[in-house]
């Protein structure tokens, strides 16, 4: 099975995609706006210019070596992983126009736009220093069992676990990958 996002209000549609042949276009209707729209089946030129904008920005992470936040949503999705920037990460639900630069797909309902900050800067050894904070969501942040207060900023290591929802974040940092397979 296959799911295909609605341009206009960004509702998934689901097909299956054996039912239908390589370069056969397919026309949808969403069910939540009534919008009609059309895709082609197969690789399109689009889909490899995505592959090398991600490889390009994949590039980019690796340069910039921040890190990223692998999210676990417990209900039905997938991993997914975010890569960090220096600076503050505003980590949140994604929906079409929201401004948080570090969002994420989810069905969580308990989760805000823009639920918390993961803050990346340097400590005064050199090293990357990670600043959690809660942006007064309506269910909190929590690092283990532990809520973050208001205004209470939490500095987290690699491996960290915290909790926005029902949807759990594991932090990597910038030197996780490199760290892993030198254990293998």
């Amino acid at each position: 099975m296959k799911r295909v996002r609605c341009p206009k209000c960004d509702n998934y549609i689901i097909f299956d995609e054996t039912r239908y042949e390589a370069g056969q276009s397919l026309v949808f209707k969403c069910d939540q706006c009534g919008r009609e729209f059309g895709i082609r089946m197969g690789v399109s030129k689009l889909r490899d210019t995505q592959k090398e904008e991600n490889a390009n920005s994949e590039e980019q992470t690796a340069n910039s070596q921040c890190g990223s936040i692998v999210v676990i949503e417990n209900v039905f999705h997938y991993k997914q992983v975010i890569p960090l920037k220096m600076g503050d990460n505003v980590i949140g639900r994604y929906q079409k126009g929201n401004p948080a630069n570090c969002t994420f797909e989810t069905v969580d309902p308990s989760v805000d736009l823009n639920h918390c900050t993961l803050n990346v800067s340097h400590n005064k050894k050199g090293g990357l220093r990670y600043t959690l904070f809660d942006n007064n969501s309506n269910t909190g942040t929590f690092v283990g069992d532990v809520e973050l207060q208001p205004r209470e900023r939490r500095i987290i290591e690699d491996g960290t676990l915290f909790t926005l929802g029902a949807t759990s974040i594991i932090l990597r940092g910038a030197n996780s990958e490199e760290d892993h397979s030198q254990q293998d």
